[in-house]
């Protein structure tokens, strides 16, 4: 396609929402709880990967960065992901440690989007986490300086080998450069498509211990 047709279908190109309401009424106090109910229905509707998300941080100068990542656990106070401490988004989470994350499942036509403040979990989860990956995967976080330039793909696969023969006969320890962050949210809104563009905006705000619930407007 060209420019010129990939303009022309963006504004010519639409599709209306489904009649699946969202109300005040239908949705738990407590947002953690609604998310369990959402990804529950996710889960029994056979969406690909419903724990990946859109992780968003910013950077020192304010320019903000997003990219795709795996939700891996919830805590009592947040929701977890698994990273490079040293990547560019562990940079910008130890200047600027608040984030933004979007769920977005297109086939129920919903999004979850959460904001909060971001910190390490502890050694111990992190240990536990990485204990349970596949080893590939373990060597791979040895391996990739991420966010790093390569000179080359063989450089990558080079530092594979190198970790591969290091660890051939020994359990894998989790690098101190490589753990988790648990985002603990101020404010989880779900959002429900509707038709003619008038969407179902719910958003809960932390108010000290409690939540507060609101209708926004779409």
């Amino acid at each position: 396609m060209s420019l010129e047709e990939i303009k022309n279908y963006m504004n010519q190109v639409r599709r209306d929402f489904a009649e699946r309401p969202l109300t005040e009424g239908s949705v738990d106090n407590n947002p953690f709880k609604q998310y369990a109910v959402w990804f529950e229905e996710a889960v029994n509707s056979k969406i690909l990967d419903p724990y990946a998300m859109c992780l968003s941080t910013v950077g020192v100068n304010g320019q903000p960065s997003s990219r795709i990542v795996y939700m891996r656990d919830i805590l009592d106070d947040g929701f977890v992901f698994y990273t490079n401490y040293l990547s560019q988004k562990g940079k910008e989470l130890l200047s600027t440690p608040k984030a933004a994350l979007n769920l977005h499942w297109a086939e129920l036509e919903r999004q979850i989007r959460i904001e909060g403040d971001v910190v390490k979990v502890s050694e111990d989860i992190s240990d536990k986490y990485f204990a349970g990956r596949p080893k590939k995967s373990q060597i791979g976080a040895w391996a990739s300086a991420q966010s790093d330039v390569l000179t080359t793909r063989e450089e990558l696969e080079q530092h594979v080998l190198k970790y591969t023969e290091r660890f051939k006969d020994i359990e894998v320890n989790r690098p101190e450069h490589w753990g988790g962050y648990v985002l603990k949210p101020a404010k989880i809104e779900f959002w429900q498509g509707r038709a003619s563009r008038l969407h179902d905006r719910i958003v809960y705000t932390k108010e000290g211990a409690n939540w507060k619930l609101e209708r926004l407007s779409p």
